[in-house]
């Protein structure tokens, strides 16, 4: 089973930008499915971003236009670019793998350990 480990969260002030990486412990499948999940303090884990085969994209409506997800076609690494930040971004941040599509946590089943992002206002 594929591990997964996200990086680059951090401190940011509003309108601020980060990317997030997920590093994978082997390449992708074409056919793979990879998410960004967010979750608040005291609020379930939200659906932000998903790929699927390294090319088709969807995103939630809290960040379309402000947030990109992206892959090199088998690579074994996912990026979430974060433009324009805002206070209600503040979670942390998950990676997530499953062989189908869906928008749902209970679709994954292999997830990273989390990263936080954290943006002052």
């Amino acid at each position: 089973q594929v591990q997964l480990a996200e990086s680059g969260g951090g401190l940011v002030q509003a309108g601020d930008s980060l990317r997030l990486t997920c590093t994978a412990s082997r390449r992708f499948y074409t056919s793979a499915v990879v998410a960004w999940f967010r979750q608040a303090p005291g609020k379930e884990r939200e659906f932000v971003a998903l790929t699927r085969s390294f090319s088709r994209t969807t995103y939630a409506d809290a960040v379309k236009g402000r947030f990109t997800i992206s892959a090199l076609t088998g690579s074994n690494t996912i990026y979430l670019q974060m433009n324009n930040l805002k206070p209600e971004d503040t979670a942390v941040y998950y990676c997530a793998h499953s062989s189908s599509y869906g928008l749902n946590a209970q679709s994954y089943n292999t997830w990273g350990q989390g990263t936080q992002v954290t943006v002052s206002s």
